[in-house]
């Protein structure tokens, strides 16, 4: 009896300046991004960020069967609407701004199940007219695990299975303004959104603040995000 073929998720790479084990600059995913996709079933791709002036993003994305936008470094301020940028913005880069933004646009416009981590949801919320808090001040949310409150009813809820979940977050920006459509679906103790969904949209999407790559191995509502995306992607893959 044959194994069923795994549905190919689309992981947009990062770039890095250095890599040891390379000697030069790379394109890299976290490994602990990809097994938590591979564990859920799933075959973890590393699609390249193009231009998309030069290499048409809906023909790509065509292939896959699902999307997992991760976490990176910060969006440019005037990406959404910012006239000045603040001191702490780190590890900018125009062309892997322009890849993602038309990559959340078309994998949402195309119905594509779609997860998005950290950067993954700011670059969402964005892509949608929505804001960035450039700095959160005295908010620490980096390197730190922390609970959040899941809103009842949501496909987080139902992803998670958790009303509560103690996550692992890496991040100095936040939601500002909220792109239109977008709804939130977690909230931590300070009011910092930590969630957010398209209600009515048809196919699986949802957006975390938070690194449940960091903890899947060994909390299982974070590894159901995974399984959840996955289990969309093979679905898509049968029709």
């Amino acid at each position: 009896m044959s194994t069923p073929k795994r549905p190919l998720i689309a992981i947009p790479a990062r770039f890095a300046a250095t890599t040891s084990a390379l000697r030069y600059a790379a394109e890299v995913n976290a490994r602990a991004l990809v097994e938590a996709v591979w564990r859920a079933g799933g075959e973890p791709v590393s699609i390249h960020p193009a231009d998309p002036a030069t290499a048409d993003v809906a023909e790509r994305l065509a292939r896959f069967d699902g999307l997992l936008l991760p976490g990176g470094g910060d969006l440019a301020p005037h990406r959404y609407g910012a006239a000045e940028t603040h001191d702490s913005v780190y590890d900018v880069d125009d062309l892997q701004d322009v890849f993602d933004l038309e990559v959340a646009r078309r994998a949402l416009d195309s119905g594509m199940p779609t997860l998005a981590i950290c950067r993954g949801l700011q670059v969402v919320n964005v892509a949608l007219g929505g804001s960035l808090e450039q700095d959160m001040g005295g908010a620490d949310h980096r390197h730190v695990v922390h609970p959040v409150a899941i809103q009842r009813g949501t496909l987080l809820e139902r992803a998670t299975c958790a009303e509560k979940a103690e996550v692992s977050c890496y991040h100095h920006q936040r939601v500002d303004r909220i792109g239109p459509g977008l709804e939130p679906t977690a909230r931590a103790a300070d009011g910092t959104v930590e969630g957010l969904e398209l209600p009515g949209r048809p196919a699986w999407f949802t957006a975390v603040q938070w690194h449940p790559e960091d903890t899947a191995h060994q909390d299982p509502a974070q590894q159901r995000l995974f399984n959840a995306l996955v289990e969309s992607a093979r679905d898509t893959h049968r029709r």
